[in-house]
């Protein structure tokens, strides 16, 4: 009889491993890029509101 516990948790455990690796490799992007300076930032102005008619 299929055990769907097990495979539950087996799909449970993998997918926390592939969240772990892409945290990981956003926290080394971030790091690059902080460490090269990247271009400048622009803050640019919210949109204006639609004006009602």
């Amino acid at each position: 009889m299929t055990d769907y516990q097990e495979m539950y948790l087996h799909l449970t455990r993998e997918v926390e491993k592939a969240l772990r690796i892409l945290i990981e490799a956003q926290r080394e992007c971030e790091e690059m890029y902080i460490r090269e300076g990247g271009p400048p930032l622009r803050v640019l102005p919210p949109p204006e509101p639609p004006a009602d008619d």
